[in-house]
Parts: C-alpha cells; sequence; structure tokens
C-alpha cells in the first residue's frame, strides 16, 4: 500500500471526485447483497409451497430496479475514479515534461532518450492503473468482501462462515510474497524496456550511419538480443502474475467445499434451511471477486510503485541551472566582460578553461578560433548559463548574468550550435519557432539574410515543405542556413555562430556575413570557426589554446605576429588555392 502513501498528495488534491466515486462504489456493493437474499426467500418459498405470483412479481421487479441501479450508479463512479486516474497521468506526463525543459545538457549526458521516452509512456500508464484500477479493486473488494461476510454470518450462520474462511490467511500470505517478487521483476522489466526503446530510437536516427558502414546485420543482432533480453524479464514477472489465479481459484475451491460439505450437514441438522444455504453460496460466489481483486490488487500496486518509484528518481533530479530568488526580469544590454578563471566539468579532474579576461563592446563581432577541444563551445555555454560553477564573473550590462531570469537572458541571445536541429514541421514553422507570431514577410526576410530564401523557393511546397524528422531531407548546409535564419528572426541582442557555416561554400559564408554586418549594426556578434575566413572580419579575435586565451588581436594584428592563427591562415590560404587550381585543370 505504499503507493498510495505515495500518491497521497494526488488523493488529496482530487478528494472530491474519489469521495463520490468510493461512495457509489460502496452503494453498488451494498446492492449487490440483496439479489442472493431475494434467491434464497424465493427457494424457500417454493419448498414450503407459499410462493405466489404476486409475490414473484414483486420479487423480480426489486431484483431488476436494484440490476438498473448498479448499471447507473457504476458509469458515474467510473467516470469519477478512472477520470481522476487520467488527470494523474496528465498531471505526472506534465511534471515531467517541465522538468525535461529544465535540466542542464549534464543531465541529458547521463540519461537515454530512451529511457526518458519509457519514462513518460510505460511508467506513467502502471501509475495511471494504480489511481484508477488500484482505487477500484481496494475499495470494491474490502467493501463486498467484508459486507458479504458481515451479512453471511449475522443472517445465515457465523459458524459455518467462520468454516469457510479457514483457507483464507494462506491467501493472503501467498499474495504478499507474489507481490515483493512482482515489486523486483516488474523493475527490471521496465529498465529492459527503457534499454530497447533507448536503442530503437537510436537505430532510427542514426539508420544513414548504420547502412553507410554495412553494420545493418550487427545492428538487428543486437536489437534482436535486447528485445529477448526484454522478453524474458517480462517473462519473469509473467510468472508471478501466473500464480495469482490458481492460488486463489484453489483457495476459492476450498471454501466452496467446506461450504457444501459443512452446510449440507447445518440443513440436515436444521441448523440452516436449503433457502438459506443457496443463498449462502451464491454470497460465497461473491466473495471469488474480492478474493480474485485482491490478488490483481497486490499485481498492480507493485507495477505502480516500481514505476512511481522511477519516475520520482527522475524528477527528484536538481535542476543545476535556475533563477535567482531575486532575479531581475528584463531583458539585458550592453557589453559583455568575461572574467574567468576556472571553469571544470562536473566529474572531471582537468579545467577546460582558464584565465578567460576579455571585454567585448555592445556592436563588436567578437571571432573565436581554436583546435578543437580547445574551449571555444564550453565558453559560449557559460554565456547562455547551459553550465555553470566557474570561477569568476560574466558581466552582460554591468550585471552578472545569473542577476537577470533565465529565461530574460535568453531572449537577448540568438544561439545557433553547432549541432543544429530541425523539428519535423515546415520551413516557416521551423525559422519561425523562436517568435511564433511571426508575419510570412519577417521570415522571409531571414531566410534571405541567411542566403537560403533561394533554396526554398525551389522546395516543391516552398516555405510548407516539410522538412522530415531533425531535417532529414536536406543538406547540411541547408539546415545550418536555416538555422541561422531562426536566430536572426528574434533580432537578438546577441547573435552566436558556433561553428554554423562549417557547411556552406566560401561564397554563401561571405554573402551571409556581409548581410549581418549591414543588419546588425549597434548589436553584438559571436562567431566560433574552424574555417578563418569566417572571421577575419571581426572587431576582436580570440584563439584559444587548451582553455586559455593563446592570442588576441584584431585579424591585422595576428597576422603580424609568430603564432597559431598566422600559421592556420596561410595554410587555409594554401589550401584554397590548390582548390582553386584543382578547378581549372
Amino acid at each position: 500500500m505504499k503507493v498510495f502513501m505515495d500518491l497521497k498528495w494526488f488523493f488529496k488534491q482530487e478528494k472530491r471526485p474519489y469521495i463520490v466515486g468510493i461512495l457509489l462504489l460502496i452503494l453498488v456493493a451494498m446492492l449487490e447483497l440483496v439479489p442472493p437474499k431475494i434467491i434464497g426467500i424465493i427457494v424457500d418459498s417454493i419448498k414450503e409451497g407459499t410462493l405466489t405470483g404476486s409475490q414473484l412479481l414483486k420479487w423480480m421487479i426489486i431484483l431488476t430496479v436494484t440490476g438498473i441501479s448498479m448499471y447507473v450508479i457504476r458509469y458515474f463512479w467510473r467516470f469519477m475514479i478512472f477520470g481522476s486516474a487520467y488527470k494523474l497521468a496528465r498531471q505526472l506526463r506534465d511534471m515531467l515534461y517541465s522538468h525535461f525543459t529544465k535540466m542542464s545538457q549534464t543531465f541529458y549526458q547521463k540519461k537515454r532518450v530512451g529511457d526518458l521516452m519509457a519514462h513518460a509512456t510505460n511508467d506513467l500508464q502502471a501509475i495511471q492503473q494504480t489511481a484508477g484500477a488500484g482505487v477500484l479493486t481496494m475499495v470494491d473488494s474490502l467493501t463486498i468482501g467484508i459486507a458479504v461476510v458481515v451479512v453471511m454470518a449475522a443472517t445465515i450462520s457465523w459458524e459455518l462462515t467462520l468454516i469457510c474462511l479457514i483457507p483464507m490467511p494462506f491467501m493472503a500470505i501467498m499474495t504478499n510474497w507474489y507481490g515483493r517478487l512482482l515489486h523486483q521483476r516488474f523493475y527490471k522489466a521496465q529498465e529492459a524496456f527503457s534499454s530497447l526503446n533507448d536503442k530503437t530510437q537510436e537505430s532510427i536516427t542514426g539508420i544513414k550511419v548504420i547502412k553507410t558502414f554495412g553494420q545493418e546485420k550487427e545492428d538487428v543482432e543486437e536489437f534482436y538480443h535486447q528485445s529477448a533480453d526484454v522478453v524474458k524479464k517480462n517473462l519473469a514477472v509473467a510468472r508471478v502474475d501466473a500464480l495469482y489465479d490458481p492460488t486463489i481459484a484453489g483457495i476459492v475451491g476450498v471454501s466452496f467445499f467446506l461450504s457444501i460439505a459443512f452446510g449440507a450437514k447445518f440443513v440436515i441438522d436444521g441448523m440452516i434451511t436449503i433457502g438459506e444455504l443457496v443463498s449462502f453460496n451464491a454470497y460465497l460466489g461473491l466473495l471469488v471477486w474480492p478474493m480474485l481483486a485482491f490478488g490483481w490488487l497486490f499485481n498492480i500496486l507493485e507495477r505502480g510503485r516500481a514505476s512511481y518509484d522511477r519516475i520520482r528518481s527522475i524528477l527528484d533530479e536538481p535542476v543545476d541551472v535556475k533563477d535567482t530568488p531575486d532575479a531581475l526580469d528584463q531583458v539585458p544590454t550592453g557589453d559583455l566582460a568575461f572574467h574567468i578563471d576556472d571553469f571544470t566539468y562536473l566529474g572531471e579532474q582537468q579545467p577546460v578553461l582558464k584565465q578567460i579576461h576579455f571585454r567585448l563592446r555592445r556592436g563588436e563581432t567578437l571571432g573565436i578560433v581554436g583546435k578543437t577541444g580547445a574551449g571555444k563551445t564550453t565558453l559560449l555555454k557559460l554565456l547562455i548559463r547551459e553550465s555553470e560553477g566557474f570561477d569568476g564573473d560574466i558581466l552582460f550590462g554591468e550585471r552578472r548574468i545569473d542577476q537577470y531570469k533565465l529565461e530574460r537572458l535568453r531572449e537577448a541571445i540568438g544561439y545557433v550550435p553547432q549541432e543544429h536541429f530541425l523539428f519535423s514541421a515546415t520551413v516557416a514553422e521551423n525559422i519561425s519557432f523562436a517568435k511564433p507570431d511571426a508575419s510570412i514577410e519577417e521570415v522571409h526576410h531571414a531566410a534571405k539574410l541567411a542566403k537560403i530564401d533561394q533554396d526554398i523557393l525551389q522546395f516543391t511546397d516552398g516555405y510548407e515543405t516539410i522538412v522530415g524528422e531533425r531535417g532529414v531531407s536536406l543538406s547540411g548546409g541547408q539546415k545550418q542556413r536555416i538555422s541561422i535564419a531562426r536566430a536572426l528572426l528574434i533580432q537578438p541582442e546577441v547573435l552566436i555562430l558556433d561553428d554554423s557555416l562549417s557547411a556552406v561554400d566560401a561564397k554563401t559564408e561571405e554573402g551571409i556575413l556581409a548581410s549581418l554586418r549591414e543588419t546588425r549594426a549597434g548589436k553584438t556578434t559571436i562567431i566560433t570557426a574552424h574555417r578563418l575566413s569566417a572571421i577575419q572580419h571581426a572587431d576582436r579575435i580570440l584563439v584559444l589554446d587548451e582553455g586559455e586565451i593563446a592570442q588576441m588581436g584584431t585579424h591585422d594584428e595576428l597576422m603580424g605576429q609568430d603564432g597559431w592563427y598566422r600559421e592556420m591562415y596561410l595554410h587555409q590560404q594554401l589550401e584554397a588555392i590548390v582548390e582553386k587550381g584543382g578547378s581549372h585543370g
């Protein structure tokens, strides 16, 4: 019953529908006691020869009214209890989704997408069953069970009732043991399903890579093994589940045997009548459902408890990045100042950034370059507060970035990440994602600035073309430019292009950069790149090496120094000359 205690907050919240539903359930249970009693009376009347047509009609009318009443009342209690259970599933789903949106990148590095999906589907379904069928089963089985036993003992024979209840403690012992086994095995089965879910999602997403490297056979085999593991662990659950009905049916059979054996003797001894024995066995038949339901209840509760434990473990994960109590509810503007002494990712030993100190005036363009793993993206993630926990400060408009509400800080920043993501929607909807109320003219303008407008117009349905899941139908350069258009649409105070021009050709790159220079006067732009042509016109260039600033200055200043920047720029220029010469060959 622990899961009911865990869900006490919800039952308190929805107390009115649950109270009404439970009262209606109890009323149905009371009405179910009427037919066996009437049957016993009719049997005795037949035996004594006193039954008349009018009496029979009266009892038939009572039975009919009782049946119709139960039919109507059952509709309303189902609406009350199961309706509330659906609300619980929706509320937990909303809580999970809201929690997912608040979590930092660290959380998603630890958790698998398939596992998170399983929490929002299979686990929620099991909890919904607990709050619906579980409550129904508990109340119904207890009410009917207690009421039937009381009526049997009080109106027919307490001695016969006591004899027929002798097997019941054995059922309680067995179902309790089954429940413990079921909890352990169902938890493992849900974990296995999560792994399979994750494998399926990963394989479908990476199907191009799988096919390119000819790994279809190996991938199918791995899926087969994981699928077999899911079946194996669910069969382990089913083996325990399958024990409930035979155990309960056996105990019920023993009770019926005792009822017939001792009941016949009681009739012969004149302690009860034939009609009362018939009624007693009819009541005993009503006890079959509570006993079966009792076993089913353990099944539902243990599944629900295992699933609720899994969901609570996710909801209990702390939010790494959150608003401070006195955070400003305003969009920041002004200069940017970085004073980072040290930053190390959680669980790592070596710092990723060290002694990063510089100021970027509003309206300037900053270029950040360096070898792969030099810390370029990490620096940007600290600015948008995707990661925290560094020694030092980042100032935006002379205030620390954590003094602004997170939502307002990110309103000021348009971020185009390395791993651009497009939704399975139209091109126009992808561009207007951050500004859903944008006019089609604004969408077209942003697309022109990103030099993707002409490509879009050549698509089958133009701006209404569905790009496919994750933009699967587009080239890398097209996805990059749509992502850039999405960021430009909101006209952010700070635009960040994190190696977002790598998949476009040199001519398109120059066109995009020219658009930015023309339209972003007075607004700050930060560009990270491996191709130095993308940042050579920047007002300031940082060269990062192993998390530290190795060089800083304008393009001309850095070309006048011996160092990584000059060496890499000349190398890339030579490559461009060779490629150009090759094209003429």
